[in-house]
């Protein structure tokens, strides 16, 4: 496996872990300045759209998005030359980047109506709805809160203890940085099915044969199907995922329009 690395794809590594290790060991500060944050939050950067693709959550994280691009990266870059195979990495890791803040700011928005609307006209139900929307980030104690405002929805302590729940909701989601390069990851997974789909790829679990374009047809829709589901508990961003898959679509088919498909 090592011995057929490519030189793109080399590098790539050796920076995503270079960074990581930096990060991780002696300036942990520049995860939070390198991740990508909402665009109206006050920690986003422009830079960051470029950035966040380098930093990743932990060692499996990396390990997950860099095996990925050792498996798959190697066989495209000979195909494609190393020029392409750049031009794909950055294109579906910065483009992700910026679909994902696009529906980021879609879902603030949102969120800023429903607390706006609860603060114009204050109800136990509307509240209770946005909590469980959004409880990944609260623990257990909240619902207590939850079902004793419920039992005396017109008290203005209590109402007021719920509004600034709510703020406090706003103000974290808001700040929730996104990390790592499985944007650009998905958009090599789309163009090796698209470039190699009868390419036999051997699972690890379960152990079984499948073909390249059936795997990313299950990544894809499995994609899809917890952007709609919108898990809050669900810290995995699946929209950046998504836009990985349709930029590195898009990019391929255009690159295939003047040459043969591959199998």
């Amino acid at each position: 496996m090592f011995r057929n690395i490519t030189p793109i794809v080399k590098n790539l590594l050796l920076i995503n872990v270079g960074i990581f290790l930096v990060s991780a060991f002696l300036f942990p500060q520049i995860s939070g300045l390198f991740a990508l944050y909402y665009i109206h939050s006050s920690y986003f950067q422009p830079f960051q759209f470029l950035t966040y693709m380098f930093m990743h959550a932990d060692f499996w994280h990396l390990f997950s998005n860099m095996f990925g691009l050792l498996i798959f990266g190697p066989l495209l870059e000979q195909f494609l030359g190393p020029k392409k195979l750049l031009i794909l990495w950055m294109a579906c890791g910065v483009g992700s980047g910026v679909l994902y803040s696009g529906y980021t700011s879609f879902r603030m928005a949102n969120l800023q109506e429903k607390v706006a609307a609860f603060q114009v006209d204050p109800d136990p139900d509307t509240f209770n709805k946005i909590v469980l929307e959004n409880r990944g980030f609260f623990d257990r104690a909240i619902f207590d809160f939850v079902d004793d405002y419920s039992r005396n929805p017109t008290d203005q302590v209590k109402i007021s203890r719920a509004s600034q729940t709510l703020d406090a909701i706003l103000e974290i989601q808001g700040n929730v940085p996104m990390v790592g390069a499985s944007g650009a990851l998905f958009g090599v997974l789309i163009a090796f099915a698209m470039l190699f789909p009868n390419t036999q790829l051997f699972l690890l679990f379960p152990p079984m044969p499948v073909k390249a374009k059936y795997l990313v047809l299950f990544y894809g829709l499995y994609t899809i199907y917890n952007v709609l589901i919108n898990n809050p508990t669900d810290n995995v961003a699946h929209f950046a995922h998504l836009g990985g898959l349709i930029i590195g679509g898009v990019l391929v088919y255009f690159w295939k329009k003047d040459r043969n498909s591959f199998y």
